[in-house]
């Protein structure tokens, strides 16, 4: 069974509760419910991390692979651009990451500095997007 460590970046908790316009009404811990009902679909572990700090979310990336995580998914929301030291986490772990997001943030000028550590990305898709991440970890898996 593949374990997957999906991670929530830095204003996460806030979904549901503010720009409900851009990022629906489901709040993080319906966020969580649903995330954890694809992973049981597709017979994957989860592990599900989120931290407004980036230290703690680059410490949780490098326990992962201590601990033999197969690979992540990371939206990293207010993470997306100009941290430099999460990226380089991301590229060191040597699991694959998919960086996913529930809108797409180059609607909104947004370009993302964590995708160029990742091995894909999944935007635009709402929550739907983390089982078409958890499906390609699995593609990817399998290869």
């Amino acid at each position: 069974m593949a374990k997957v460590l999906v991670v929530h970046g830095a204003d996460m908790n806030m979904r549901g509760k503010v720009q409900t316009e851009v990022f629906g009404t489901m709040t993080l811990p319906e966020y969580d419910e649903q995330i954890q009902k694809y992973a049981a679909e597709l017979g994957i572990e989860i592990e599900i991390f989120h931290s407004n700090i980036e230290g703690e979310v680059i410490n949780k990336f490098y326990q992962a692979h201590e601990e033999g995580v197969d690979a992540a998914l990371i939206n990293p929301a207010a993470y997306t651009s100009g941290h430099p030291a999460l990226v380089a986490a991301i590229a060191q772990v040597g699991f694959p990451t998919i960086e996913v997001h529930i809108s797409n943030p180059a609607r909104r000028g947004g370009v993302s500095d964590v995708a160029k550590a990742c091995r894909s990305t999944v935007i635009g898709f709402g929550i739907f997007g983390y089982y078409l991440a958890f499906r390609g970890v699995l593609d990817i898996l399998e290869a």
